[in-house]
């Protein structure tokens, strides 16, 4: 129920806002604000997007836990879309959402109940106790020969219709 009426009222609160920084520095002023803090969006969502992408490649490549960098991507992402909506209200929004310690925050308080699952790697955010786990697969005499297929095309070094081969 809260969230319907925070939903209703925030158009009534950006345009209070239009009205009070409109009446503060006139209109020009203030359309010229909206378009700039709409172009300071799309170039921060740009530079700090593909930091963070790197990051997070780089995180993967090492089998490092994602978590983080997702999560701070979402909300570069999501402070882009705020600075690209006209209003004063989602402007301020989005653009504390840009500050690392802000989303470093936000981070550790959803990292709690988080679970990452990365290409068959779970990255949990509190350590479950530690299972072994076999790392020696045992193979009984049927499951493995050394013999090789004499019916397979590459068993005597090449394809059988392989013209450059040599005979």
């Amino acid at each position: 129920m809260p969230l319907l009426i925070a939903i209703i009222l925030y158009p009534f609160v950006e345009i209070a806002g239009f009205i009070i920084v409109g009446r503060a520095i006139g209109l020009f002023p203030t359309l010229g604000l909206i378009m700039l803090t709409a172009v300071i969006g799309a170039i921060l969502l740009r530079i700090q997007g593909f930091s963070v992408l790197q990051r997070l490649n780089q995180d993967v490549r090492d089998g490092g836990n994602p978590g983080r960098d997702l999560v701070h991507g979402g909300m570069i992402v999501l402070a882009g879309i705020l600075l690209l909506i006209p209003g004063f209200v989602s402007d301020i929004c989005g653009l504390l959402l840009f500050i690392p310690p802000l989303r470093d925050f936000v981070w550790r308080r959803m990292s709690r109940n988080m679970v990452v699952v990365s290409r068959g790697a779970t990255f949990r955010s509190r350590p479950e106790p530690r299972r072994e786990t076999p790392k020696v697969v045992d193979l009984d005499a049927a499951d493995f020969s050394h013999d090789p297929d004499p019916n397979s095309p590459w068993a005597d070094g090449g394809k059988p219709d392989d013209p450059d081969r040599p005979k």
